[in-house]
């Protein structure tokens, strides 16, 4: 009966050690050099886009108009699919836009 209690245990620390971990990486922000937003041409401010390297970018789009971004109506920042566990600003833009 020892055994089952303490396995009981470790599998309860176990399991909000995890629970932990996925929310504390839920609410890390994409960074600009991020390899995968280097590559997308991430930027954290829509209005800091180069417009000679990315000509189809528009004042008007960001991530919080984007169909990829998921949050609530008023949030900063939001989850955004192709930034697998870290969080992209509302205001942010990358080349993968795409229109709700």
């Amino acid at each position: 009966m020892t055994r089952r209690r303490e396995f009981m245990i470790q599998v309860s620390a176990g399991s909000a050690a995890l629970l932990a971990g996925g929310f504390a990486m839920a609410n890390t922000m994409v960074a600009e050099s991020d390899p995968q937003a280097a590559a997308l041409g991430y930027k954290a401010d829509t209005t800091k886009v180069d417009a000679k390297k990315f000509p189809t970018h528009k004042a008007s789009q960001n991530c919080g108009n984007c169909a990829l971004f998921q949050a609530k109506a008023g949030d900063k920042a939001g989850n955004c699919p192709l930034f697998a566990g870290k969080q992209v600003a509302t205001a942010g833009w990358c080349n993968a836009y795409a229109a709700k």
